[in-house]
């Protein structure tokens, strides 16, 4: 009965031995994502086609819900790294933080939102806005300064020819319009398709076409974090830009059964025509360098909005050898 039992344990142990040697260790990157939308397509195809894991890198994703408290969690060494609006590390460093962010890639090159009316508009025209209320996102923030960006180039004065409503959390926008609050409201993907499909809104022009190429979302680590963690830096970038180069290969049909996973209570035909928009708009960066030109553009989207008065340098807040070393590697 002896001999049974050790000849047992012996089997088992090989077992897990074996079972042992065909695993992979991964090394975790805390990722945190400023909200959960499709408008990230790349990210999600990188996370769901394993082009991290070939990286050797496990990704746990959070929704920071918001780039202050994404930034916030990634200077408290709460996430590795922080994905949101390049104007957040603009802050940072301005605000003198010796250990700032520094933006290593992007991956969208222009505002991803919708404005998002009552009734259904075919000829709508900015400037047909003049005396209404738009729910806008926190101020300081992307969603609401591109907005009153766009606005002011068709001739419109935030505060006095529209009232952009900055006092709701970027979560709860969508739950604010549709509880009857503003005459419009800007969302993000798929939230727009759902509350249209939903008959509680229709979507009646894109923020993004009219205002131009900026970092939008872009990714970013402390420098301390960069400086110490070149390597997973570099095969993070490495995985991104696969994810990039997917996304402009493959069909909007394609796109969305990839990202489906990351979406699961999404209708598979929402998020076709989601993509599809996304495409034609072109949202998205095909590799994942920050342009000097973009930033500027950028910042002077923060001074028209009174959020910023000197510009942070590029070269202390933007890092392009990750984004270079990625491309280069693809193409030997």
């Amino acid at each position: 009965m002896k001999k049974v039992f050790l000849l047992f344990c012996m089997t088992v142990c090989m077992l897990l031995m074996f079972t042992g040697c065909g695993q992979k260790d991964f090394v975790k990157v805390r990722l945190n994502e400023v909200t959960h939308s499709v408008f990230y397509a790349p990210q999600y195809v990188a996370i769901n086609k394993g082009f991290f894991k070939e990286q050797g890198l496990e990704i746990e994703l959070t929704n920071g819900q918001g780039a202050d408290k994404v930034m916030t969690a990634v200077l408290a060494g709460q996430s590795d790294i922080g994905f949101a609006g390049a104007e957040s590390a603009i802050y940072v460093y301005n605000a003198g933080k010796k250990d700032y962010a520094v933006i290593f890639a992007q991956l969208t090159k222009r505002d991803g939102s919708f404005l998002v009316g009552r009734e259904p508009d075919p000829a709508f025209e900015w400037s047909g806005l003049n005396g209404t209320t738009i729910i806008g996102g926190r101020r300081g923030g992307m969603p609401q300064m591109t907005l009153e960006y766009v606005l002011k180039k068709n001739g419109l004065i935030p505060g006095k020819d529209v009232t952009v409503d900055t006092s709701i959390q970027f979560a709860l926008m969508a739950g604010a319009f549709t509880g009857g609050k503003g005459d419009y409201v800007t969302l993000f993907e798929p939230t727009a398709s759902m509350i249209e499909k939903e008959g509680k809104g229709h979507i009646l022009a894109s923020v993004g076409k009219d205002s131009g190429e900026t970092p939008y979302t872009a990714y970013f680590a402390k420098k301390s974090y960069i400086e110490e963690n070149g390597d997973i830096i570099q095969k993070f970038t490495n995985a991104i830009y696969k994810g990039q180069l997917w996304v402009e290969k493959h069909t909007p049909e394609e796109v969305a059964k990839a990202i489906k996973p990351s979406f699961p209570e999404t209708d598979e035909q929402i998020l076709v025509s989601v993509a599809r928009r996304y495409k034609e708009n072109d949202t998205w960066k095909k590799d994942p360098i920050v342009k000097k030109e973009a930033l500027a553009l950028l910042a002077d989207v923060m001074k028209e909005a009174g959020e910023l008065k000197e510009t942070a340098p590029y070269d202390k807040i933007v890092n392009t050898d990750f984004a270079k070393k990625a491309i280069e590697t693809r193409k030997e």
